[in-house]
């Protein structure tokens, strides 16, 4: 329990909460949407019981659950008491800005009724003006946008030593042989590089044995190539995460995806890793004969 972070994202409507709520599910939470009130504690406790593994959860709650506003002091109130590390963001606007908002989207307001609008607004604001004072934390978006809203957030909730940087970077290996990959966002084609395969006693060993990274980093070619690599990706990362682009995918590949590539692949991954940002890798070819 003293693990689960609890994240409860709640406030005006057309004040970006879904948004918020996929900006969190980005990073890794567990995300749900418009869970009655009354069945958040037993949420809780099914969570702590039976999917331990799971550190963070968020979800979006508000009064188009008729029985929220008559019941979240008390359950929040209960579920802190019980140890529970629960967290309250308020998402606020000013008027005119909801408005806008509702008239671009052509949605309707949960509490205009028969009425217009702004009515609806009114009434909600005032619903909410107790669940606004309890609140952890109040974001005002009427001056931002969705890609700012995301990186507040992210930034607010990532901790360890991915603080700050918002970019999940998966970093691949393949062989052009076999196909390019599907999910690529970047390919690079390494092909150019010296090729271990043509070397007797490095044919049958892969790109993680040191013999085989020795033999394609000790050419000049190699080592600047990976200089104007790592140059071009600090370039690029920061745009995309200012962009709010939640996970890159770089793909490397050579001719049979087993040798050239994954050493390619392997530095770059060690490099940005070294730097905070949050690097998975995957060399999908390199068994392959």
């Amino acid at each position: 329990m003293d693990d689960l972070r609890v994240v409860i994202i709640t406030g005006l409507s057309g004040s970006g909460k879904s948004t918020a709520l996929r900006a969190l599910e980005d990073i890794g939470y567990f995300c749900v949407d418009n869970l009655p009130i009354i069945l958040l504690p037993r949420f809780l406790k099914l969570h702590v019981d039976q999917l331990p593994h799971i550190a963070n959860v968020a979800m979006v709650m508000d009064l188009r659950q008729q029985s929220f506003l008559e019941k979240y002091a008390k359950i929040f109130k209960q579920l802190k008491d019980k140890g529970y590390h629960l967290e309250i963001i308020f998402l606020d606007a000013s008027d005119d800005a909801l408005m806008k908002r509702f008239n671009e989207t052509r949605r309707v307001h949960p509490l205009s009724g028969r009425g217009s609008v702004l009515e609806g607004i009114l009434q909600e604001r005032a619903c909410l003006a107790l669940l606004k004072d309890m609140a952890d934390r109040v974001m005002d978006t009427t001056s931002i946008n969705v890609h700012q809203l995301k990186e507040g957030l992210q930034r607010h909730f990532l901790t360890g030593t991915a603080a700050g940087k918002l970019l999940a970077l998966h970093i691949s290996s393949f062989g052009y042989r076999y196909g390019l990959p599907a999910d690529a966002d970047i390919v690079l084609d390494v092909r150019f590089l010296p090729n271990p395969y043509y070397v007797d006693h490095l044919k049958d060993c892969n790109g993680h044995e040191q013999s085989v990274c020795d033999f394609v980093l000790g050419y000049e070619v190699s080592r600047e190539f990976m200089k104007k690599l790592l140059a071009l990706m600090e370039y690029l990362l920061p745009h995309y995460e200012k962009e709010g682009k939640a996970r890159l995918n770089v793909a490397l590949g050579c001719t049979g995806g087993k040798h050239r590539s994954v050493v390619i692949a392997n530095k770059l991954a060690e490099y940005f890793q070294e730097r905070d940002y949050r690097v998975t890798t995957s060399h999908r070819d390199i068994g392959k004969s």
